[in-house]
């Protein structure tokens, strides 16, 4: 059975071809967090990639730009990651 391969999207063939430079980003941006975070760099760019994912607006002009929005988004996963470890610490 030879099923039929559709063509990648245009975010998932631009998040495909940067793929190792977001790793690069990623791993910059955990060596900002505590030593032990249990995130790790292609978790961390995997997370993004599914939350980049679902949104109906995202548009980019170069590869530059893309790069910059993935490298936001990672900032606002470990954000977000942050802020639940506290409400978790809290009993929320």
């Amino acid at each position: 059975m030879n099923p039929k391969k559709e063509p990648l999207q245009p975010f998932a063939r631009e998040f495909a071809q940067v793929y190792n430079e977001l790793r690069l980003i990623a791993a910059r941006e955990l060596r900002a967090e505590r030593p032990n975070h249990t995130l790790r760099s292609t978790a961390l760019v995997h997370e993004a990639y599914l939350r980049l994912s679902v949104s109906k607006d995202l548009q980019w002009i170069d590869r530059a730009h893309f790069l910059a929005i993935a490298a936001k988004n990672m900032r606002q996963v470990l954000m977000d990651y942050a802020k639940s470890r506290g409400r978790g610490k809290r009993g929320a």
